[in-house]
């Protein structure tokens, strides 16, 4: 699947129309969970049957202005959080389980249609929404061509609202693959905060700190936000501001990671990176900023993706002991976070800090690879082991045989 995302251009009342969409499917949503609560859902099939009920109520006339499959979207969203605080608890996860909560009010919102509740024009340059809130007909802006793809490939179309405007998401079926030459280069990499990252061959990248940069506007807009009145008109102007201020750091974040993350992936056969818990590491008070503004998670979503769609094989290992051993000999050295350089009193190897991390990095990944790899061909090499359950899966044509006889 793939994603292309282009801009709404359309009139002050069609914008109203849309946040009755949202409003709706956030409504919709909120009902399941309250339903999934008082014991009445209990299964995803219940979660469609009650859509139905909620249209058919007339207490909500307008649930049914909502299209159908666009309601079933967003039962599907709720019961993926309940799915999720099921896995949480069956798996016994320390600290909270995420429980189902209700959906506030936010700027940065969304509804979901199916393949039904909107149209495309001939020319792919404009977007009617079809369902009960006729919010008409859109111009849609955006450097992504639709002609490549049929109608039949969009398989589902969101309409995002940002605090800079409406947007329209095409989730599109197709699975994208490009091919690069093979460069011999394997590659480890350990992120820090004094540079993004550190190589396993002693490069370094500059941390560009987009929020930092831009931290005084920010708080210069935080500043007059606080001094309006609440519910007056300047307010919202003066949230939209902060909001849009937001949006340029995060946007300016996002590309540039997705671009070294692209980077990385054709110029290498085979990367490696830490595990890390970044959720886990804010919970530090003097470096949450730092570390949220460097995007090591994002980094690492983009190098997932850029993997598959080049073929190239990203391996994360785990963070334990990668900054106090030795990557020549093995021994442990201690070091404290303001120790930058690693000298191993055993073998006298001397390397900046991140560079020896980077270089265990590697290796790490190596020994991983090298066993999944062994344990691939063990099972493809026509011996299947017998602790395995396998069951072959029928073709369409062969589902509707008559039943074998007892």
């Amino acid at each position: 699947m793939i994603v292309y995302e282009s801009k709404l251009e359309g009139e002050q009342n069609q914008y109203e129309k849309l946040d009755g969409a949202i409003r709706t499917g956030r409504f919709v949503r909120n009902s399941i969970i309250r339903a999934w609560m008082d014991n009445l859902i209990k299964s995803r099939n219940d979660a469609y049957a009650y859509c139905k009920t909620l249209g058919d109520n007339p207490k909500f006339p307008w649930a049914k202005q909502l299209n159908s499959q666009a309601r079933q979207a967003h039962a599907e969203r709720a019961w993926a959080s309940i799915e999720r605080f099921y896995h949480n608890c069956r798996a016994k996860t320390q600290g909270k389980k995420g429980y189902p909560k209700f959906k506030k009010y936010q700027v940065r919102d969304s509804v979901e249609y199916k393949v039904s509740g909107w149209k495309l024009s001939e020319d792919l340059r404009y977007l009617t929404f079809t369902d009960g809130f006729k919010a008409g007909t859109f111009k849609l802006w955006g450097s992504r061509n639709l002609h490549y793809y049929q109608l039949e490939q969009i398989k589902r179309v969101r309409v995002v609202r940002r605090h800079d405007g409406y947007y329209a998401q095409f989730i599109i079926d197709h699975k994208r693959e490009e091919s690069k030459e093979l460069t011999g280069r394997q590659i480890g990499l350990d992120v820090g905060l004094n540079h993004f990252y550190t190589d396993s061959f002693g490069q370094k990248v500059d941390n560009p700190r987009f929020l930092r940069k831009d931290e005084h506007r920010i708080k210069k807009l935080q500043r007059r936000l606080s001094k309006t009145e609440k519910g007056s008109k300047n307010r919202a102007k003066a949230r939209t501001k902060l909001g849009r201020a937001h949006l340029k750091v995060s946007r300016r974040r996002n590309d540039w990671v997705c671009k070294l993350a692209q980077h990385v992936i054709r110029f290498n056969d085979l990367v490696a990176v830490e595990n890390l818990k970044v959720r886990n590491m804010i919970k530090n008070h003097c470096l949450a900023k730092s570390i949220s503004d460097a995007a090591w998670y994002r980094f690492r979503e983009w190098l997932e993706y850029f993997g598959v769609v080049y073929g190239v094989p990203v391996i994360t290992v785990n963070p334990k002991y990668t900054s106090q051993n030795c990557s020549n000999c093995g021994q442990i050295v201690v070091k404290t976070l303001s120790t930058r350089t690693h000298k191993c009193p055993d073998c006298g190897y001397v390397a900046d800090r991140d560079e020896n991390a980077a270089l265990n990095i590697l290796k790490a990944a190596l020994k991983e690879w090298a066993n999944t790899v062994g344990r691939t061909e063990f099972e493809v090499s026509g011996e299947i082991p017998l602790c395995l359950n396998l069951e072959t899966e029928t073709n369409k044509g062969t589902r509707r045989k008559r039943k074998p006889k007892k």
